[in-house]
């Protein structure tokens, strides 16, 4: 189970019209990244202080700008290496937050599984974009075919993370354990899935000989 690139590709599309929008005010693409990370940042800061809820919802809301700068760079031309570098960054920064909020929130409450379990999701999640980097660095799977590759990309850890904040309740954490728990697995998997895909291509015909490993 995956999302495939023709999904994602339909889903941009619907974004496609308020991202021009967004730029016809005015916004580049890279400020609308510096846009998301900010308000990805202020969520994280309420869900530290646990107002799960509304950290929830401006997670989600910070998260969904990552659709908006890509859709904006493409539909003007303004598509670089650099502002694809700045947007895989700032993404991984903000969910490092998410997660540090989150891990600060159980604490503050004294949820002694929600620190453990944020650790374990972030883990696994920050594994599941180091596979697709590492791979695409060493010349498999080139483009967004890593994307699509895989049980929980970053675009389904959103989503199940912010509906396990926005359906936590007060002293009630089961929603954002239950979240947290299902990233960590499903990330997980994901992580292995990518693994073998990639052993599936060093397998096969070689293209432009053989790629060393590095060695610590």
């Amino acid at each position: 189970m995956s999302i495939s690139n023709t999904t994602r590709s339909r889903v941009k599309a619907i974004f496609e019209p308020i991202a021009l929008a967004m730029g016809r005010a005015g916004l580049t693409p890279d400020a609308l990244t510096l846009i998301g990370f900010a308000i990805t940042m202020a969520g994280a800061i309420l869900v530290g202080l646990q107002y799960w809820t509304l950290g929830g919802i401006i997670v989600f809301i910070g998260g969904a700008f990552d659709m908006f700068d890509g859709t904006l760079a493409r539909a003007t031309g303004k598509v670089s290496k650099l502002g694809a570098f700045l947007d895989s960054v700032f993404d991984r920064w903000g969910e490092a937050i998410v997660y540090l909020g989150i891990v600060a929130g159980g604490v503050l409450g004294g949820h002694q599984r929600v620190p453990i379990l944020g650790a374990a999701a972030m883990g696994a999640a920050f594994m599941v974009s180091y596979a697709r980097a590492k791979s695409e660095g060493l010349g498999f799977t080139p483009g967004t075919g890593m994307a699509a590759v895989g049980l929980m990309p970053r675009e389904v850890r959103l989503v199940i993370l912010s509906l396990g904040l926005i359906l936590t309740d007060g002293p009630d954490i089961k929603a954002i354990e239950f979240a947290l728990a299902i990233i960590a697995i499903g990330a997980t998997i994901t992580v292995i899935q990518r693994i073998l895909h990639v052993r599936a291509q060093a397998n096969g015909p070689a293209e432009g000989g053989p790629i060393e490993q590095e060695h610590p």
